[in-house]
């Protein structure tokens, strides 16, 4: 019977089963088994497990997750749409619930942001919904256990799994999440030599699954990095260990550390922004769309030939939320605007003369500057000297974030989706210099404008730094191990005396890494080269960076061995993968590249298991 096993039952998994579901009528030929393989709850996957602490939260509103098609998506299966996570708060059965979720649920509104825990309860239901509505021809079987091996035996893939006997298929699907990875060789002598003068050094990993309890109340922390898995970190250290909030302050436990943290940015992710559009949603993409970017010379350098595209496009998704949504902010109307903004080159004066008669204030003009480097100028002569200054900064990006004064951040938000998956379209017409450079900085600010923390987790970092028990370091962090003592400063601080401390954190996920990875099935796909790593290399075979990545036909995610082969019966998706979709999970109604792209990946599934079919008929 035809067979496909898709290992990782998380929400990427649950989403190419779901779209399998959808295309099995048209695609499939026959009966079809499914089998999702994942040692976590099936649904949930490991991210969103509920075996995990109570106070982690998303870090979207619950009117902004949905794992279904809508209207919007514009993809060639058949669209099946489904509840979003609001949609199913509202009718969900809690018989049988932990009374703390029970009471979450209760309490849930459109703009909440729900705690994990209460996102796997969803992405269960996702699941029961996907299989209750599977067709008659399709079965699907969960195994609760860890897949370790892949191999080929006459034509059909053999899945060995961790204490059960191996599924056989005819495709396969690698959908298993950010994976973990044995340290970095920098981190590995940085771990090293701080064990052997008595350190604690925390390599990057998973927060939630970190063993926080080497770090001693009243310690002093040295923190590397800023973004979602340092909110952990702070939420884990703080409310984790008794403290509390009341009235915008901390109510400390006694048991916290003290954290000073820091990073190249030296900022905390820009706030989850906290309204609705007031103008509608932005008719993007307007500016850098593909019969614009396609006629452009290749290669391509990302800053050079796309950024003023790209900036364009954004600033359209902000004006035309500044514009519509607060008309008495302009002095002019939409379209009066938009006739003589679509003709101008961003970064020109014309440009810039026609922003400044048109908003008169500066807060309501894009400024790409500020958002990427919200900290950049900042300097102190003492650590504590720079906090006011740091806070006063982080205040009123929260302000803008939660005030209904400031949509069209949100506009920018909306815009830049769309700018993502555009440029992920064009990767491979950029140079390799311009990829192995250029796309790394734009993750980054990508992440740090549209990835950020809930504004109550911004709230509480204030009220800590307030309370003296997180400090930030500015722009610019360093870090080095000098005799018996880690030491941490920053280009922000360059005459002020080193943070002094004998614990380390570098409070990120690890990089991606194919010859590291402790994934047992990709470890050995790697070690025989039946998968590649993605490798920049320039047009003289000089070798640029290496990703980590596993290498896939962008088109639908089958898997390239190291000869340059695409498998026509095995494929990948995720993070893992060079591949990259914008955010963890979709909005409703944004045409979502992560629908579409699991779209394609699953009709090539079905393809590649009718076209097996037929061989063997």
């Amino acid at each position: 019977m035809p067979t496909i096993a898709i290992v990782g039952a998380g929400p990427r998994g649950v989403g190419i089963l779901e779209r399998i579901a959808a295309s099995a009528p048209e695609l499939a030929t026959g009966d079809l088994d499914v089998h999702l393989i994942d040692p976590y709850p099936a649904g949930a996957g490991r991210i969103w497990r509920d075996a995990q602490p109570g106070l982690l939260a998303m870090n979207s509103m619950a009117a902004d997750v949905t794992m279904f098609t809508d209207d919007s998506v514009v993809c060639a299966g058949p669209i099946v749409p489904g509840p979003t996570f609001f949609d199913w708060s509202r009718t969900a059965d809690t018989t049988g619930w932990p009374a703390e979720l029970a009471a979450e649920l209760g309490a849930v509104t459109a703009s909440t942001f729900p705690s994990r825990r209460l996102q796997s309860r969803y992405l269960g239901a996702v699941l029961d919904s996907v299989v209750a509505g599977l067709p008659s021809s399709v079965r699907v079987h969960v195994h609760a256990a860890r897949a370790v091996g892949l191999a080929e035996r006459g034509g059909r893939q053999v899945v060995s799994i961790e204490d059960e006997p191996p599924v056989v298929a005819d495709a396969v699907v690698l959908a298993s999440g950010h994976l973990d990875a044995t340290p970095a060789p920098d981190e590995q002598t940085l771990l090293e030599d701080a064990q052997a003068r008595g350190l604690r050094y925390l390599p990057p990993e998973q927060t939630a699954d970190s063993d926080l309890s080497v770090i001693e109340p009243g310690e002093t922390v040295i923190a590397r990095g800023l973004g979602l898995a340092f909110v952990d970190l702070v939420v884990l250290l703080f409310e984790g260990r008794g403290g509390r909030f009341s009235g915008g302050r901390y109510i400390p436990s006694g048991r916290e550390p003290r954290l000073v943290a820091g990073s190249p940015r030296g900022a905390p992710y820009h706030s989850k922004t906290h309204y609705q559009l007031l103008g509608g949603r932005p008719p993007v993409p307007r500016f850098f769309v593909p019969e614009v970017t396609d006629a452009l010379p290749q290669p391509l350098d990302l800053h050079r030939d796309l950024w003023p595209l790209i900036a364009k496009e954004i600033a359209f998704g902000w004006y035309h939320e500044l514009f519509l949504g607060h008309p008495s902010l302009v002095t002019r109307s939409w379209s009066a605007f938009l006739a003589d903004f679509a003709p101008l080159d961003w970064g020109t004066a014309p440009m810039a003369e026609l922003l400044a008669a048109a908003v008169p204030d500066p807060v309501d003009r894009i400024d790409f500057d500020a958002l990427d480097r919200p900290f950049a100028g900042l300097t102190a002569d003492s650590l504590e000297e720079l906090q006011p200054l740091v806070r006063e900064r982080i205040a009123e990006d929260l302000r803008q974030h939660v005030d209904e004064r400031h949509t069209p951040h949100l506009g920018a938000f909306v815009a830049m989706l769309g700018v993502y998956g555009e440029l992920m379209r064009l990767h491979p017409a950029l140079s390799p210099e311009s990829r192995a450079r250029d796309l790394g900085w734009w993750q980054g600010f990508f992440n740090g404008v549209a990835s950020g923390p809930p504004g109550f987790r911004v709230r509480q970092l204030l009220a800590l730094s307030e309370a003296g028990y997180v400090q930030f370091l500015g722009p610019g962090m360093w870090v080095d191990l000098d005799g018996s003592v880690f030491r941490a400063g920053s280009t922000a601080l360059a005459g002020a005396p080193p943070v002094e401390s004998t614990i380390l954190v570098d409070a990120r996920l690890p990089d991606p890494s194919l010859d590291r990875t402790a994934d047992p099935l990709l470890a050995s796909l790697y070690a025989t080269g039946e998968v590649s790593e993605q490798i920049i290399t320039a047009a003289d075979g000089t070798e640029l960076r290496r990703t980590g990545l596993i290498q896939v036909r962008p088109s639908d995610g089958a898997i390239i061995d190291a000869a340059g082969e695409a498998h026509p019966h095995r494929f990948a998706v995720g993070p893992h993968t060079m591949v990259k979709v914008a955010g963890a999970f979709t909005r409703p109604g944004m045409n979502a590249q992560s629908l579409r792209y699991n779209d394609a990946v699953a009709r090539a599934v079905l393809q590649s298991v009718a076209a097996e079919s037929e061989a063997a008929a």
